[in-house]
């Protein structure tokens, strides 16, 4: 297939798999991310496996944010940024949301990795090494954990290293935008795995959970 192609299947997939403001989102105009992905990231990677479109997250305010392709393995937030001729044209209100949304993919240790569309569009070599250099830098180990876990799993493993406190079946659910019972599910496996464990081990019912220390690393 070519690459066109490749892109337009992707995106589709996406899309049946997306619900609420995500799905909006990825029905809006996409022609930055699509010259990320045809520029960019295809080059590098030659598949869109373990790839997200319009991956949300929530920020400690309760907004939710949206990246244009985010690469699970890595937790890298890959961006295509448009360009403002004068800075004058960005409102404050506007330039305060981009440094929370900066902050925000900080906060969950997402590397954040954006070009801008002039990059991309006359430097692509460029860009592409650039990405080459940082998978060297953080390559996967063939053994790691991250392949056994679902995309849930992941998420509340993040999720329980941003609060870096012990956290609770509410959080989970909120983090996960599912229920009580799916959340109880995500857990049980979490705690299968031995990546998470009660906080209280002595109690029939368990109200706060904590990270084992192998959770910490199975991202990496």
């Amino acid at each position: 297939m070519k690459v066109e192609e490749e892109i337009e299947s992707f995106l589709a997939m996406q899309q049946r798999s997306a619900t609420g403001l995500r799905l909006e989102q990825l029905h809006k105009d996409l022609t930055g991310t699509r010259k990320l992905l045809e520029a960019v990231l295809w080059p590098v990677f030659r598949s869109f496996e373990h790839m997200i479109l319009e991956y949300e997250i929530v920020s400690d305010n309760g907004m939710k944010i949206y990246v244009d392709v985010f690469y699970e393995p890595l937790a890298i937030a890959f961006e295509s940024e448009g360009f403002v001729a004068h800075a004058e044209n960005i409102t404050r209100d506007r330039f305060s949301f981009e440094r929370m949304r900066v902050r925000s993919l900080a906060a969950y240790g997402y590397k954040y990795f954006p070009f801008t569309w002039d990059e991309m569009d006359k430097k692509a070599n460029a860009c592409r090494r650039a990405v080459f250099e940082l998978l060297g830098c953080h390559s996967v180990p063939s053994d790691s954990m991250y392949a056994s876990l679902s995309v849930y799993e992941r998420e509340v493993i993040r999720t329980a290293l941003r609060l870096n406190e012990p956290f609770r079946l509410s959080q989970v659910s909120d983090c996960l935008h599912i229920g009580p019972e799916p959340s109880r599910k995500v857990l049980r496996s979490l705690m299968e795995k031995k990546l998470i464990r009660p906080l209280l081990d002595n109690r029939r019912r368990h109200h706060l959970y904590v990270l084992e220390s192998a959770a910490r690393g199975c991202l990496i």
